[in-house]
């Protein structure tokens, strides 16, 4: 029988944050990605709340959560973490972050290490990735208040099937209409200058990283996330890697990845 998860709000100096909480036990917090909210834990959450105390926060500037007008940055986003952590008297706890998450998660493992028993990514951000570096040059395109390449395509729809062009507009919308759902996200990811970016990525600190790293990955995972997870995998040697079976995403199976989590957490404990 799942125990009721419980919703909460707190006002911290650059947010005012809800999330999501169920169970007793060791504190585990999961971040959501960039295209999500707290909401896509509930499931795994729940299988793990009869051993632990689960918080799900919305990241500020998603979801139910508002974000200041001060800048908006990788760095802002862990101080935010940071904030509402103390403020919860949860001085130590077991990351697990996805995406997006994965950023904040990791970049708070390297400031604040001693706070963090265990790191668990899921298809992590965060790393510069040549692999990518076209995909993400699309999305900047996309991702603008008012695209310039979109304005220019649309003019060319009435000749699109003429020219080629149908289905790659039928991919083309849709993506675009879930960066304008997300628009923190397109802030951070996209729409900063490219040295802001590069400033915040963690290529060079991630082989410092001292807490334990799992590595979630999925049997049929994307040519988007596979990079970033090998190139993860290769930074922090110390990474144990665990692949789901025949699923996309590991969230996909939410009893498997919680139990491959609880497996993670009971055996850095062990290692103590």
């Amino acid at each position: 029988m799942n125990l009721p998860v419980r919703n909460a709000r707190i006002q911290l100096s650059q947010s005012n944050l809800f999330w999501h909480e169920v169970g007793q036990g060791p504190t585990v917090v999961f971040l959501h990605g960039s295209w999500a909210d707290s909401s896509q834990w509930i499931a795994v959450m729940q299988a793990m709340s009869h051993q632990y105390h689960c918080l799900a926060p919305d990241l500020p500037g998603f979801g139910e959560s508002s974000l200041s007008s001060a800048p908006i940055s990788i760095a802002l986003m862990t101080e935010c973490l940071a904030e509402y952590l103390q403020a919860l008297r949860s001085p130590v706890v077991y990351l697990v972050g996805h995406s997006l998450g994965g950023w904040v998660a990791a970049n708070y493992a390297l400031r604040y290490p001693e706070g963090v028993k265990g790191l668990i990514l899921i298809e992590p951000e965060g790393i510069e990735s040549r692999r990518l570096a076209k995909r993400w040059r699309w999305y900047r395109l996309l991702s603008g208040p008012f695209s310039i390449l979109l304005k220019g395509l649309s003019l060319l729809t009435p000749f699109a099937a003429y020219l080629g062009l149908k289905d790659f507009f039928h991919r083309l919308y849709p993506v675009r209409q879930r960066l304008k759902t997300f628009p923190t996200a397109c802030r951070l990811l996209f729409q900063r200058r490219p040295a802001e970016i590069r400033a915040e990525q963690l290529q060079e600190q991630l082989p410092q990283l001292q807490p334990p790293l799992l590595l979630l990955e999925s049997s049929q995972t994307s040519d988007l996330t596979q990079p970033l997870n090998e190139d993860y995998q290769h930074l922090v040697p110390h990474a144990q890697v665990v692949v789901i079976g025949d699923c996309q995403s590991p969230l996909e199976s939410p009893q498997q990845a919680a139990q491959l989590i609880g497996q993670f957490i009971q055996s850095a404990n062990a290692t103590e």
